[in-house]
């Protein structure tokens, strides 16, 4: 799971460096609001986690987003 998350993270913010699991996603160049709605797009869409602000919000690295992913599919 953690591959796909990885490079579906990677093409929901159009990204071509490598991605690791304790980077800080909102540190990103490429993060702005359209990048923020691309990704929770893609969280609903391929992992079926429809998110609240609230929830997103405390968020900070990609690991946090693989583990909220993980956690709904429990």
């Amino acid at each position: 799971m953690q591959d796909k998350f990885i490079e579906a993270f990677k093409e929901a913010l159009e990204l071509e460096n490598e991605v690791n699991l304790s980077d800080q996603f909102r540190d990103y160049d490429e993060w702005d609001s359209l990048a923020r709605l691309s990704l929770i797009a893609m969280l609903d869409d391929e992992f079926e986690l429809q998110i609240e602000n609230a929830q997103f919000e405390k968020l900070e690295t990609v690991e946090d987003l693989l583990n909220a992913v993980k956690k709904a599919s429990a």
